[in-house]
């Protein structure tokens, strides 16, 4: 993408409402394209698909649609060929693949593990395997994670294209699960970690899971809210507490013992995401408006300062390196979208 000429190193969005969700499109043919989920604290919530125009090099709104309650977190399908059909993910009371096309967005499938409950124990997260887009994990407070496995069959007529069972459900945590991820280890298909309410990062394996293995807690057990994989190394992880101000790098083949910890942040952290083509980048981005890049390969020696510094206008709510594009990062905060060129 050109942008003839004009290389902006921001680019910027503003939504009708708070955005927290967000999350960037890995599809070849659809570059600067981003889903965003409204913070609106009642039942009616949107999730907007907006895209970066090449002739005006403004976003506009390609898509809106209505969701209940606000998104946990959105994903698009990880499908860096373009050989799936373009889906979207959501979490909230439910996991939800929504099917996207050029006209509209449209609900596929919901999927839903308490079927005998009127009650839902509402989705903290989810992931989506890179590995195996055919699986999803989710997250919950009712301390379980679920594997979900898809199907995505032939569009005969307007029939719909995905179902999915639930391949496996876990106690995964002794209170709510906050995240899940999985990670890239062993094939790539069958690792994933945890974090939550008590305070520690667990690690699974889908073929072995009569055990788990406590990676770290918390020596305050304050509750773990997000848990994030290195990109091109899947020993290291990151981790941060809610309301905590730093971010902790663990080596999972040194449990129980962080290897770093960045805490230059002045306020409590909400965002963290490593580099995709990199295995000593993480950025972090936090309440004190700050989006700030470390480079952590002294580890295990201290990391002081971190090597880039951007500061927004709002506090931030969540910061994604897009995938496919090492050089872009976003950051939402208030009802602003920002893309910044790193």
């Amino acid at each position: 993408m050109s942008l003839h000429g004009k290389r902006k190193e921001i680019y910027k969005y503003e939504a009708p409402w708070t955005v927290y969700a967000m999350n960037w499109s890995v599809r070849p043919d659809k570059r600067f394209r981003l889903a965003l989920g409204s913070f609106v604290e009642e039942y009616n919530n949107k999730v907007q698909l907006v895209g970066l125009e090449e002739e005006s090099s403004e976003f506009i709104c390609r898509n809106t649609f209505d969701h209940p309650y606000p998104t946990t977190k959105l994903m698009w399908i990880p499908d860096t060929k373009g050989v799936y059909p373009d889906l979207l993910a959501t979490s909230g009371d439910y996991l939800r693949i929504w099917r996207v096309s050029d006209t509209d967005t449209r609900l596929e499938c919901l999927l839903n593990n308490n079927k005998n409950s009127d009650f839902c124990a509402p989705l903290t997260s989810f992931d989506w395997n890179e590995v195996d887009p055919n699986l999803l994990g989710t997250s919950s407070i009712d301390t379980t994670c679920t594997i979900w496995g898809l199907e995505t069959g032939q569009v005969l007529g307007r029939v719909n294209l995905v179902s999915g069972h639930v391949k496996t459900q876990l106690i995964a945590h002794d209170k709510e699960v906050y995240d899940i991820a999985f990670s890239r280890a062993g094939g790539g298909r069958d690792m994933f970690a945890s974090v939550g309410a008590d305070g520690s990062v667990r690690m699974f394996d889908l073929r072995h899971l009569e055990h788990s293995t406590i990676i770290y807690e918390d020596p305050q057990h304050h509750p773990l809210l997000r848990l994030c994989w290195n990109k091109q190394d899947p020993n290291y992880l990151a981790t941060m507490a809610m309301d905590g101000m730093e971010v902790v790098i663990l080596d999972v083949r040194v449990p129980c013992t962080p290897v770093a910890r960045l805490n230059n942040h002045r306020a409590c952290v909400n965002g963290i995401a490593w580099a995709p083509h990199s295995s000593c980048h993480i950025c972090t981005a936090a309440d004190d408006h700050q989006a700030l890049i470390w480079d952590i390969q002294q580890m295990p020696r201290a990391i002081e300062d971190p090597i880039l510094a951007y500061t927004a206008e709002g506090e931030i709510n969540n910061v994604q390196w897009a995938s496919t594009q090492p050089d872009w990062i976003s950051i939402c905060y208030n009802n602003c979208l920002e893309i910044l060129r790193v």
